[in-house]
């Protein structure tokens, strides 16, 4: 047994067991990341754009209309997805077009969603 002076003063009992939990766990900035990447998912209407646009590409009215939100509000959620790299855009004269850029984006939604039925939510 060891004694955590450091932050607690508590004892710790299992100190080659944390030693490898420690080794193993990612540095602060990619955990700062991580966070930023769940805000994406706190938003419903950036997840039903991801949702709605994992198979099939749509326009900002289509998805305007689909999620009954002003096209203000859509083009406002695609800054968000298109900083972290989740969605392409494709333009066709007036029209632009988005689809899922990363298939983990719509993995997130389905392992979240999976998990949200498994805990009877």
């Amino acid at each position: 047994m060891k004694s955590c002076d450091i932050h607690c003063n508590c004892t710790i009992f299992h100190q080659e067991t944390l030693t490898q939990v420690e080794k193993a766990l990612y540095p602060d900035n990619e955990f700062i990341q991580l966070v930023d990447i769940f805000k994406i998912y706190a938003d419903k209407t950036r997840v039903k754009i991801l949702e709605s646009i994992k198979e099939h590409e749509l326009c900002v009215c289509d998805l305007a209309h689909l999620l009954g939100v002003s096209k203000s509000a859509i083009s406002h959620q695609m800054t968000y997805l298109k900083k972290y790299h989740l969605v392409d855009s494709q333009k066709q004269g007036k029209m632009v077009y988005y689809r899922l850029k990363n298939r983990h984006a719509r993995d997130i939604i389905t392992h979240a969603h999976h998990l949200m039925k498994g805990l009877n939510l």
